[in-house]
């Protein structure tokens, strides 16, 4: 398919403030299997100038709506980041299908593409996925996940993947100007982005009621040395026992630390060491920045273990993501229990696992918790 004229990148690429430029063509048709709700919407691909003042390149969008026109009736929005295979198209059709056509009278859903060099791409590829053109910013199929740097945008201040998140929520609010709520969501590897994303957005243009919504991330970032084990009546419990909120978790520093048998277990992307310097903010003021922030997290009740329906090929299995449970399940038990325990006391919200749900942004979205953990105000 073609993804866009020449002509409109080459303008895009000339201007020296930030804007959207609407591609010309429309995304494929979504696939049979993913056509059953009625308000799932094929919408185009569109794509925002990011820019800092040594960097600039394009980051593409699927929206609800046209970006570069307001609308006085849209109140709410929602950004939805894809998952490790970059299925943007159906992450963006599980969140519009949750918020059902009433919602969607006044919400904008928007799903950012992380781009991936053609020669990497195929590692991390979804159908209908446009391939990388020139002027795209790129990152590798896993640097996107934890905030790094687009690759090609070099210099003292090159664009980050949270960068990205916060210059499509500044557009957001300048453009549509009724928005009041604005929800950054991810599944999967978006859940990932999202989670480190939280302590370290930069605050909106405007006042606004920020929402983030955490979904079945491969791992989690904690902001202490302490990893949790699981309990039960008091005694020591197996974590294959641990699929319910049932479970109690004690958090202590693992052996391991002290044996070396993990390095880089408390290192960033799973910890606060090594902290990187391009966020702008230290891990004391992330931190913070977290424990007063709105967060609920979201799991699939089946995603567990290595069987069907739970993705295990792409499970972080690395030494730092096993000290923190075996499976996405356990480990977004195990963190809301960090949370409430040594961060924000209870406030963040743990949804009760979706019943029936594996590793399937579709699935998860679409449930009941899934609605309301996205859509709150439609319960």
């Amino acid at each position: 398919m073609t993804t866009g004229k020449p002509w409109v990148r080459a303008a895009c690429l000339r201007l020296s403030i930030p804007l959207l430029c609407v591609w010309l063509a429309l995304v494929p048709t979504a696939h049979a299997s993913e056509t059953s709700v009625t308000s799932e919407i094929a919408a185009p691909y569109q794509a925002l100038l990011l820019q800092t003042p040594g960097a600039s390149g394009l980051l593409h969008v699927v929206a609800s709506a046209p970006l570069d026109v307001g609308n006085p009736a849209i109140t709410t929005a929602v950004i939805a980041v894809h998952g490790h295979s970059r299925d943007v198209m159906r992450t963006f059709q599980a969140t519009t299908a949750a918020a059902g056509a009433s919602q969607m009278a006044h919400t904008l859903v928007l799903a950012p593409v992380f781009q991936v060099a053609a020669a990497r791409a195929t590692r991390c590829h979804s159908p209908g996925l446009p391939a990388a053109q020139a002027g795209d910013l790129l990152w590798t199929c896993s640097s996107w996940q934890q905030g790094a740097a687009a690759q090609n945008t070099p210099g003292i201040t090159p664009i980050t993947a949270f960068m990205a998140i916060d210059q499509l929520v500044a557009h957001v609010l300048q453009q549509f100007a009724s928005v009041k709520t604005v929800t950054i969501a991810g599944f999967s590897a978006g859940g990932q982005l999202v989670q480190r994303y939280v302590g370290l957005a930069t605050a909106s243009v405007r006042p606004v009621h920020r929402r983030y919504v955490v979904g079945s991330p491969s791992s989690w970032l904690y902001f202490d040395p302490e990893r949790p084990l699981p309990t039960r009546d008091g005694h020591a419990a197996d974590w294959s026992t641990c699929t319910t909120e049932t479970c109690e978790f004690t958090l202590s520093k693992p052996a391991a630390a002290d044996s070396g048998t993990c390095p880089g277990y408390d290192q960033w992307k799973y910890g606060t060491g090594h902290w990187p310097t391009t966020h702008g903010r230290s891990a004391t003021e992330a931190r913070a920045a977290y424990v007063a922030a709105d967060v609920t997290y979201l799991l699939g009740a089946q995603d567990t273990g290595s069987g069907k329906g739970t993705a295990y090929s792409v499970l972080d299995t690395t030494c730092p993501a096993q000290l923190q449970g075996p499976y996405r399940l356990q480990r977004g038990l195990a963190y809301a229990a960090y949370d409430k325990a040594k961060l924000a006391g209870g406030t963040h919200r743990l949804m009760p696992p979706a019943a029936g749900c594996g590793h399937d942004v579709r699935c998860v979205f679409t449930s009941d918790v899934g609605r309301a953990a996205l859509f709150p105000a439609s319960k």
